[in-house]
């Protein structure tokens, strides 16, 4: 009979907030090691693992996060990967030894800021690299490693580029603002066109807020970029902060303070980004005020709208998880233990239960057919507005899935009811 296979441990990975799903891992040294993530030093770093377990030593060095793995190049000795050891806005290629001598070097040209992607041959020789800018649209063309000489373009942006030339006025500004305990947190804003200091502007916040996404980063963003730059031209400052507990290369104690209260911290760091905002900015009414996000940033408006009733005044919320326990386990269970077991964790860090704070005017809008983010939480948001006897506004798009764009005209519809809600609710002009 065939002997059974046995099963042993080689590496134990333990963390008192959450350990995430590794997708990078990689044999290397003819299958006697392989490469592997971990925050346990207090930084994401590759470490080289022997098989049996008994050799664990870093490849890349404890003073900054690796963002993601660009490639691993056996026969020359190099791991490639992305990393921003200064700026958590900016994305740029490295490359260390895979024995973990060494300095890191970084292969993207010291004055190419912005975000960088590589798709990298097997040979670690070329790469077809993208780059991006907030205010420029992506670029993409071949390039020979480590040299990072362009050998040609591919893609010619040059009519996209002439075509979004009148749309940016100047730059976008990136700031860091403080939020209290030592803490600041990265940042942009747009202005109108015709910007005059002496005035008083609107301001909408753009946020996510959650441990899937960051909304501060120098990198073009599409549709939803340009329509936040239509905002501006029609009167308002549009900004956006990345609170703690956004994944950022900021480090494991940044990403995971908010393990068993997703919501919590992140809406007062939101909370008081705006009030830093407003105090020191003298364009900016901190008496008009409004937030908006999709998703993860849907329920981080309504954190905003029910904790911090005093700072904003309008909420347009795209999507959102009200009650944390309807969502999936592989995103809420991770951060926030299990809801059979951690049921008071749950109730404090779901909004639903924050309704009665409720003072502004709050706009709900949810696709009927979300096969992620279920509907069933908006109707029983909605059922707890209606209890308290709060007037809010709502829009649900029939049979319309996360992202609510199926059918003919939906994403235009979407975007044009946003707009017009935040114009009769806070107009662009205060009101004598």
């Amino acid at each position: 009979a065939p002997t059974a296979p046995t099963v042993r441990t080689v590496l134990t990975e333990r963390d008192s907030a959450w350990v995430d799903v590794v997708d990078d891992m990689e044999w290397v040294g003819n299958g006697a090691e392989f490469l592997w993530p971990t925050e346990r030093n207090g930084w994401r770093q590759i470490y080289r693992v022997s098989r049996d377990g008994a050799k664990v030593a870093p490849v890349t060095p404890a003073a900054f996060d690796v963002i993601s793995v660009a490639a691993v190049d056996q026969a020359g000795g190099w791991l490639y990967y992305i990393a921003s050891p200064d700026d958590a806005t900016q994305r740029y290629l490295y490359r260390a030894k895979l024995d973990g001598t060494g300095a890191p070097v970084r292969i993207t040209p010291a004055a190419s800021a912005g975000t960088h992607g590589y798709q990298i041959s097997p040979d670690a020789r070329w790469a077809i690299h993208t780059t991006s800018r907030f205010d420029r649209p992506p670029t993409t063309d071949l390039v020979e490693l480590p040299t990072h000489r362009v050998v040609r373009s591919l893609i010619d942006d040059s009519a996209q580029r002439a075509a979004v030339a009148g749309l940016i006025p100047r730059p976008t500004e990136f700031f860091r603002v403080a939020v209290g305990d030592g803490v600041e947190l990265d940042g942009w804003m747009l202005r109108p066109k015709n910007f005059d200091p002496a005035r008083k502007y609107p301001l909408l916040m753009f946020v996510y807020g959650e441990p899937a996404s960051q909304t501060v980063r120098d990198a073009w963003g599409g549709n939803r970029a340009l329509w936040h730059r239509a905002l501006a031209d029609l009167g308002y400052i549009v900004a956006s902060v990345d609170n703690r507990g956004t994944p950022g290369p900021r480090g494991r104690a940044w990403r995971k303070v908010v393990y068993n209260g997703i919501g919590i911290l992140s809406s007062r760091d939101q909370a008081e980004a705006v009030r830093a905002l407003t105090r020191s900015r003298s364009y900016l009414d901190s008496t008009r005020v409004a937030i908006w996000g999709w998703s993860g940033g849907g329920s981080s408006t309504l954190q905003a709208m029910f904790r911090y009733p005093e700072v904003y005044r309008v909420g347009m919320s795209v999507a959102p998880v009200p009650d944390q326990s309807l969502y999936d386990t592989i995103y809420q269970e991770r951060y926030m233990g299990l809801p059979t077991t951690n049921a008071e964790a749950y109730r404090k860090a779901s909004a639903v239960n924050f309704a009665e704070g409720l003072r502004g005017r709050l706009l709900l809008v949810h696709g009927s057919g979300d096969d992620n983010v279920h509907f069933q939480g908006t109707e029983r948001l909605a059922n707890r507005l209606v209890q308290l006897g709060k007037p809010f506004d709502y829009m649900a798009y029939p049979n319309r899935s996360h992202c609510i764009c199926e059918g003919a005209g939906t994403t235009l519809h979407v975007y044009s009811l946003l707009t017009r809600y935040l114009m009769e609710h806070l107009p662009p002009e205060a009101k004598p």
